[in-house]
């Protein structure tokens, strides 16, 4: 029996099978909505999470460039390609959960509220990881038949001993990325004629305003308690820890619907690149 929350995010993480790990995620968050793990602990996460041994892991720049999605092999590379995502984003959750409840590692005592929202989000992204993962069985393939590559878990470990810079970076940066691209895929879909495939991005776009918002409202908790002005902060942080560059055009309804202003990522978008 697991026996605290950071137990627990532990054994998400560590989990090598990527559909063992979304269940072990649903099992956890499960667990603790219900009061069956009551304590929060502390557990240091593992420098790596737990991977099958499938997909072949690439630099971004060494992927091959995604077909179309109106074939069936550019609909199975980008549902491939999202799954990807989504199991990553697992881990980021159950990361956040492990790494931070350690007050040291946070640079503050977090409350109760900052753990129920990644489990949250551990569990969301676990539904999604399974349903991309449904959907590319019934396109008769599967999680691993293409490669990936590995840049979202970079990202977390360049921020992972600094709160503030992975909440900027992961939430603030890459999912709110998600919200600008995603409506796109979900019409090329349409346009396919793969509704079913569509119906599981509109979800997960849908659970991302959500997840925007926990990042945001968790970074303006750090920054108000180390006396920081949020906008400010983020930028500079965005500018230090992220290596690309923000993308016009941004969906600015869905940033906006997740209390995400566009006066915090507006004046970025003329950065060069590299910041």
């Amino acid at each position: 029996m697991t026996r605290t929350l950071a137990d627990a995010a532990i054994a998400v993480l560590t989990c090598a099978d990527a559909r063992a790990k979304a269940e072990t995620s649903l099992d956890a968050a499960a667990a603790w909505r219900d009061g069956r793990i009551a304590e929060i602990g502390c557990a240091k996460p593992p420098d790596r999470p737990g991977r099958p041994e499938t997909p072949e892991l690439r630099l971004p720049r060494d992927m091959p460039k995604r077909r179309k999605a109106q074939s069936l092999a550019g609909r199975t590379a980008l549902l491939h390609a999202l799954a990807h995502i989504e199991l990553n984003a697992i881990d980021l959750a159950w990361d956040a959960v492990a790494r931070y409840a350690d007050p040291a590692a946070a640079g503050l005592d977090l409350p109760r509220g900052f753990f129920d929202d990644w489990v949250t989000v551990g569990a969301e992204e676990a539904t999604h990881f399974s349903l991309l993962s449904d959907r590319l069985a019934a396109l008769d393939s599967h999680y691993g038949a293409l490669p990936a590559h590995d840049g979202l878990w970079q990202a977390a470990m360049d921020t992972s001993e600094n709160l503030a810079a992975r909440l900027a970076v992961v939430p603030m940066v890459l999912e709110a990325r998600g919200l600008d691209v995603t409506p796109a895929m979900i019409a090329a879909l349409k346009k396919a004629g793969d509704p079913d495939s569509a119906a599981i991005l509109q979800r997960i776009h849908d659970d991302e305003i959500g997840h925007v918002a926990i990042g945001k409202r968790w970074f303006e908790h750090v920054c108000a308690a180390e006396n920081r002005p949020p906008i400010e902060t983020w930028q500079a942080l965005v500018r230090r820890y992220f290596k690309g560059t923000l993308k016009r055009p941004f969906n600015t309804k869905s940033r906006d619907m997740a209390g995400f202003a566009s006066a915090f990522y507006e004046p970025l978008a003329d950065d060069p690149p590299g910041h």
